[in-house]
């Protein structure tokens, strides 16, 4: 036994290489494995020697030799065989045992059928799962252990973390997340420029095993313009809080020959000038609107005429224009019905009308009719036209006429006419 990580044999029997194994991991952790020449030395000096020898961890899996403790493939370097093995010999030696205290060739190693028995070879590890805190891999030594630590930790048992130099960048928002600490291995900070602004680098950078970050600390540069230059109709008026023509808020000059508002909004994206916008015209009820566009849809220079349907008349500018201040000339004109004279019952009749649109206009209709004892002559409707007239004349109501009477012979006829 050695210190903290110790080697044990099956003093009381002899085992197949399953036997022994299954002892080993019994009573111990498993059949040995050999890390270095060291570990062979110390095992063909310690233990005693028995004829048939010891079995190890190792055996062929798939037709590899292999550790079975660990599942990893016995490397070149690692190999240790005595001369002329291993030979395969009837094509069953598939374990493996090593010769302690043997006169030639001791501590070497041959392949044998695993149904042999012989020795089980055992040890305890001193490695355990909260060894090297999860931060390394812990390797067995004689008597000891060691850490070997992952990337981005260091020190006796991994416990310490690499640190990365603290960023401190000028005029760029991050957010960093640590792990492990603030700025050390493994940490993460994420960089986003502000509306308007462009990120000139990574956008992620993370701390390395090696102490460097994964990238320099961007930049943040404001968004960049079109240079202007002879634009038509439009005076400029610039200022620069960032760059030259970079993200600002451009108007027209207030003078008569400026009539375009210069727009560049702080965004990603930069707007050509745009001539000033009016409110959106609509056609007036009954009435239709006909729009020309200079510099787009109602805008400085737009103007729109007016016109009425059939038997409509236009009340109001028969055109508007969007002028330069965003308004247009005028109030919004309207359509009303065409008007007809206004019309009367006849002398001893009755008038009864209906309107569409309003009283005696475009549409009404009126009927006539007379009282009793009259007829009515002429047209019994009338209605009233696109052009302001009523259809048809006037009618009348006359009395209804009776035989004209006679005087009786030797009589006389005194008559009365309402």
């Amino acid at each position: 036994e050695v210190g903290a990580w110790t080697y044990h044999y099956s003093d009381q029997g002899d085992y197949t290489w399953d036997q022994a194994r299954n002892f080993c991991r019994t009573f111990f952790t498993d059949l040995v494995a050999i890390q270095n020449q060291q570990e062979i030395e110390y095992l063909n000096r310690s233990l005693p020697h028995h004829k048939y020898y010891y079995w190890i961890g190792i055996r062929k899996l798939g037709g590899i030799w292999t550790w079975v403790g660990t599942r990893k493939v016995l490397s070149k370097e690692a190999e240790n065989w005595a001369v002329g093995e291993p030979n395969n010999r009837r094509s069953n030696q598939d374990c493996v045992e090593i010769y302690i205290q043997r006169p030639q060739q001791s501590g070497k190693w041959n392949d044998e059928p695993c149904n042999r028995k012989k020795k089980a070879l055992c040890y305890r590890a001193s490695c355990q799962p909260f060894l090297c805190s999860q931060h390394g891999e812990c390797v067995e030594t004689i008597g000891s252990y060691r850490c070997e630590c992952y990337p981005g930790f260091h020190g006796p048992e991994c416990t310490d973390v690499v640190q990365c130099a603290k960023l401190e960048p000028k005029g760029v928002p991050m957010n960093c997340s640590h792990p492990y600490g603030d700025f050390s291995y493994n940490s993460t900070c994420e960089f986003r420029c502000h509306e308007g602004f462009e990120r000139r680098g990574a956008d992620v950078l993370r701390c390395l095993p090696s102490q460097e970050w994964s990238a320099n600390i961007p930049t943040c540069t404001a968004t960049v313009c079109p240079l202007l230059a002879g634009q038509q109709r439009g005076c400029v008026s610039c200022s620069h809080p960032h760059s030259l023509f970079t993200n600002r808020h451009l108007w027209g000059l207030g003078n008569q020959n400026c009539l375009f508002n210069l727009i560049y909004p702080i965004s990603e994206l930069c707007f050509p000038i745009a001539a000033i916008s009016c409110p959106v015209l609509r056609a007036p009820e009954k009435g239709e609107m006909n729009c020309s566009h200079l510099h787009g849809n109602f805008t400085f220079g737009s103007t729109c005429a007016f016109s009425c349907q059939k038997g409509f008349v236009l009340m109001g500018l028969e055109s508007r224009e969007c002028t330069a201040m965003g308004t247009w000339t005028g109030d919004a004109p309207r359509c009303g019905a065409v008007s007809c004279p206004v019309l009367s019952a006849p002398d001893r009749g009755e008038l009864n009308c209906s309107h569409l649109h309003g009283n005696f206009t475009f549409g009404s209709t009126c009927a006539f009719s007379c009282q009793r004892g009259f007829t009515l002559v002429g047209l019994q409707s009338r209605e009233c036209t696109a052009l302001g007239t009523w259809t048809g004349d006037i009618p009348h109501c006359e009395a209804i006429a009776c035989p004209v009477l006679r005087a009786p012979d030797q009589g006389e006829l005194n008559c009365s006419h309402l």
